[in-house]
């Protein structure tokens, strides 16, 4: 593709790139835009990622020393991190350049890092990388379009297919596996024969890949618009076995006499109904993770009692597994141990209903509540429209309590001081009694200010002494 033929969302990527690539040129190295630069520039709008692009991959013939020598004197930073593999990274002017020789990366059979060998030509580079979409180049600073394995063909045609033979481009990287159905979800791509056939056959390859890289290729699934394509994909393939085996373990049979809705595709129907926010989706894929381990049948239905307190334990451990960090997990399993709370109550909540509540959730209220809602999925347009009716008045009761009180900081009238000056008593248990007793109050009643407060803490005090 010539400069003049040129699409226009790429002269973006060209004029951030113009400087470095004369330098390499100078230098008598070739330089390639490559990755997701190129493909995003060649996209639909309706799939154009938003937005002026910040990162850059770029790959040439120059050895990491030799890039290293270049990109100084010209980015405002250099970091070298990744030098084994080939990659030097740079900062100017608020964009970040990776830059890699040519390569291949290749896993052995017990390996979780790879191999890595360098080389000078960009069709065998491109070969290596994961699907064909992905394999395109654009040539610096001629602006031509390297396209040896039809990536601009697949992306016309909404294909998903790999360089090489799949089998060998899972080989090179399983984790692969993993990305195709981010891709599938994202782009709208339908994932060649070969392909699906190949992660049917070799999940298990899976196993070699970090939990970590497993993890942070799992959270960006969850936040493209539509999950649950990708997530079924997973699902189908065998793939979730390997790394969340709770998913497929949501499809349970269904019972001919004792109907249940199907828990897989209403846990992601959720996923896609809730806004894209990482914790939240996480929240609402393990939601019902529970039911399978707590699903009894009974007379007029099935029932699946204490489901969120044994899904909350389970989302603990599979998070902990994939190593996310402790304040993501808390977070998720706090709103997967809170979100049938809301069915324990009715319209006309008690004001203590609603401040323990509020306190419950405390700064995940607003996670929590949009996960109740879109935790219903029923076709029945009368059933879904009470319980929105129900969303609607438990929020008018909580922006009512605000108005009145510091619903989002609910603490004791008295604080551990005056209950120790008050009742005479040192730092002990005895304290954490009379706070838990005032707390008790204060959801009760609301505020009653210190002197009532002080009150009531003697009558519990002479009460508890005499008996």
């Amino acid at each position: 593709m010539q400069s003049g033929t040129i699409p226009e969302r790429f002269r973006p990527l060209v004029e951030a790139t113009n400087e470095l690539a004369e330098r390499f040129r100078a230098a008598g190295h070739s330089l390639y835009l490559v990755g997701g630069s190129v493909r995003d520039a060649l996209l639909p709008d309706d799939l154009a990622v938003p937005g002026d692009k910040r990162d850059f991959d770029l790959t040439t013939d120059a050895l990491p020393e030799q890039i290293e020598s270049l990109v100084s004197g010209w980015a405002d930073a250099v970091w070298t991190t990744g030098k084994r593999f080939g990659t030097i990274g740079s900062r100017r002017g608020g964009r970040e350049y990776e830059i890699t020789t040519h390569r291949a990366e290749v896993y052995g059979p017990h390996s979780r890092k790879p191999s890595v060998t360098f080389g000078t030509d960009i069709a065998v580079d491109l070969s290596r990388r994961d699907f064909t979409v992905n394999a395109m180049a654009l040539s610096l600073p001629d602006l031509s379009l390297i396209d040896p394995y039809g990536g601009l063909a697949d992306l016309a045609a909404a294909r998903l297919r790999t360089p090489l033979d799949p089998d060998v481009s899972f080989d090179d990287d399983p984790l692969r596996m993993l990305r195709a159905a981010r891709f599938i979800a994202r782009y709208g791509l339908t994932p060649d024969e070969d392909l699906v056939a190949a992660v049917r056959a070799g999940h298990h390859r899976l196993a070699i890949v970090s939990a970590e890289r497993i993890r942070d290729e799992l959270d960006r699934l969850v936040m493209v618009p539509v999950p649950s394509v990708g997530l079924w994909f997973v699902v189908d393939t065998g793939l979730a076995e390997e790394f969340l085996p709770e998913l497929p373990g949501l499809a349970l049979e269904q019972d001919p006499v004792h109907r249940h809705k199907d828990v897989l595709a209403h846990t992601l129907a959720v996923v896609d109904k809730t806004r894209p926010d990482r914790l939240l989706r996480l929240a609402a894929l393990f939601h019902d993770v529970g039911k399978p381990r707590t699903r009894a049948f009974a007379a007029g239905g099935v029932t699946f009692h204490h489901h969120e307190v044994v899904g909350a334990r389970m989302t603990r451990q599979r998070m902990e597994a994939l190593r996310y960090p402790n304040e993501d997990v808390d977070i998720v399993v706090r709103l997967v141990e809170l979100h049938l709370r809301f069915h324990t109550y009715r319209l006309g909540w008690t004001d203590k209903a609603v401040r323990r509540y509020v306190r419950d959730a405390g700064p995940l209220l607003d996670r929590l509540n949009e996960l109740t809602r879109c935790d219903c999925t029923t076709r029945n347009a009368a059933k879904a429209r009470a319980l929105g009716r129900r969303m609607d008045e438990l929020e008018r009761r909580i922006a009512e309590l605000r108005e009145l009180e510091a619903l989002d900081a609910l603490r004791p009238d008295l604080d551990g001081t005056a209950v120790m000056a008050l009742l005479g008593v040192p730092p002990g248990r005895v304290v954490g009694d009379a706070l838990d007793f005032l707390m008790e109050l204060r959801m009760d009643e609301g505020p009653l200010g210190e002197e009532e407060a002080g009150r009531r803490l003697d009558a519990w005090w002479a009460a508890r002494q005499s008996s």
